[in-house]
Parts: C-alpha cells; structure tokens; sequence
C-alpha cells in the first residue's frame, strides 16, 4: 500500500471544486495513474472525485476513497446531476458522513468529513470489485464497458470476422473476449491488446493465457508504436462519460490507419447511426459494408 497526502479521481473542472497542486491522481481511465485500491488505509488528507455515473463503480470508489482518507480528512465528491449527482449525497450519509451539498453548473457538489465510524464500506468494495463473471466465463469489473455480458456488437463483428493473420491489434480490447475469439485462428502470429481503462487491461491479462498476445494499458487514439500491422479489429467507444462524442470513433480509425501497413485490413464495428464511412474514406483505399443486424454495422477497410 502506497502512502499519500492528496489525491483526485479524475478530471474535475477546477472552477466546480479545487484540486491541490502535486495531488496524485487515481483514475483507472488515465494511463500511468496509481490504483485507488494502493493507498494504505487512513493514509490521505483530501481527495476530490469527479464520480463516475455507474452505480456499482461510484459506490466503490466512493467507499475506497473513505477507506483511504485518515478520520475528519477532506472528501469532495461531485457529477452532473443527471450522471449519478442526485444520489451523491445519499450515498456518502449511507456510508455515515455528515454532507454540505452544493450545485453549479448542473452538477451536485458534495463534502464531507471521513467519520471516525464508517458503514457499508466493505460491501460497496465487494460489490464493485473484479470478479469472475460466470456466463462470460472472464474476469471483469463494473465500470468496464459491458462489464457483465457480450456486447452484441463484439459479437457480429466475431461473426463476421473472414480470415486473419500475421500481426494484428485489437484496439480498445476491454476485458479481452473480441481478442479470445481472433486467438482462436491459427495463421495469427501475435495480437496486441490496448486499452486505456486499467481495470479492464487487469481483467484481460487474467483472461488471455496466450504466447501471442501482448497487453497494453495505454490510449489507443495516440503513439502507440504499433506500425506496419496486418490487420487490426475494434469496437470503438463513442461515448466520454456518458456524453456522446463521435470524435473517439474518428480517432480510433485514424489510429488504425496509422496501425497498419499498405494492404493492411481494418474490422470494425459501430452502432449503425454513427457517421464513420466518410472518415474510412478519406484514410482508406476501400470501404465495404460486411454486416447490418439488431441496429450495428460491420465494415472492412483495406489500407
């Protein structure tokens, strides 16, 4: 367990609540970050959370901040109202602190003292732990995306899916299960798995016990050092905190491009009222729809 002073958990705008200079930062979305679940019990004096909207995910990092703040240490906790804000309040008096709220800008903005007693720590970690999920048969963890269940996107793109090989990357891997499924052709020399959400890189190399395979916490829009590739696979996010933001996707397939040798091949699949096929036509010599089914779209784009 690592002993700090001052922390933050994520990207809180500083004009909604004060981060202190030098405070270590505990995303699991920002790469090279420290892991909430290493700093040593009753080690800080403050941390502000910008809290994610899931509820499982929240609760548990809310709990883990608790756990690691030493008695009457600072806790700032805040999100949009709509994204988990208006249950904030409730959630820290549950785990027994006594709570100022405020609102701006549409977010709720909570402090709170740690008591010297706290409640329902130990079952809000439990619940929001890593486990192993039985009908994927993976390790996940909420907060990851499609944490508990196949993404049927993934799924009609490992359908769809014609003959790979050499060396590839899956870019966004999650907790790994589109990478099992190309893992399982035999002309595939190595595989890449890069993601930028920490937890779901720790559930993937629980999840893939392959020579072949390499796994990354890292951005998969930026340097990478992957070049000259034969293929790459991915589902792209397209959403950053809730918010819908197209700009990912373009991101993602200007990666892939720059991923890939000439010749080189790109599967992906989207949600089919997202806009991609202009973008994979500026970057790639041709664009083919594979498959249209239950609102997604397959596409294959040769470099």
């Amino acid at each position: 367990m690592q002993t700090v002073r001052e922390a933050v958990y994520g990207a809180p705008d500083r004009d909604l609540a004060e981060v202190a200079a030098g405070a270590v930062q505990l995303s699991p979305l920002v790469p090279g970050s420290t892991a909430i679940e290493s700093i040593a019990d009753g080690s800080l004096d403050a941390i502000t959370l910008l809290t994610p909207p899931g509820s499982l995910e929240r609760r548990y990092e809310l709990a883990q901040a608790l756990r690691a703040l030493k008695p009457g240490g600072a806790l700032t906790a805040l999100a949009l109202k709509d994204k988990g804000g208006s249950r904030l309040r409730g959630e820290l008096e549950a785990f027994g602190c006594k709570v100022i709220e405020t609102s701006k800008r549409h977010h709720r903005i909570c402090h709170a003292q740690r008591p010297a007693a706290l409640t329902g720590l130990d079952d809000a970690i439990a619940a929001g732990a890593p486990r192993l999920v039985e009908p994927l048969g993976l390790w996940s963890q909420p907060g990851v995306f499609s944490w508990d269940r196949v993404d049927p996107g993934s799924a009609l793109l490992a359908q769809t899916l014609s003959k790979l090989g050499g060396d590839g990357v899956d870019l966004g891997c999650g907790v790994g299960w589109l990478a099992k499924a190309v893992l399982t052709r035999s002309k595939v020399t190595s595989l890449a798995l890069i993601d930028i959400d920490r937890r779901a890189i720790d559930a993937a190399r629980r999840n893939i016990d392959d020579p072949r395979a390499r796994i990354e916490w890292t951005d998969a829009r930026g340097d990478h050092g992957l070049t000259g590739l034969d293929f790459v696979v991915m589902n792209p996010p397209f959403h950053d905190n809730g918010i819908e933001d197209r700009g990912l996707g373009f991101a993602f397939i200007a990666a892939a491009r720059r991923a890939l040798r000439k010749g080189g091949v790109l599967w992906m699949v989207a949600n089919r009222h997202l806009p991609y096929e202009a973008k994979l036509g500026e970057l790639f010599r041709e664009v083919t729809p594979r498959a249209d089914k239950s609102g997604f779209k397959v596409i294959e784009a040769k470099a």
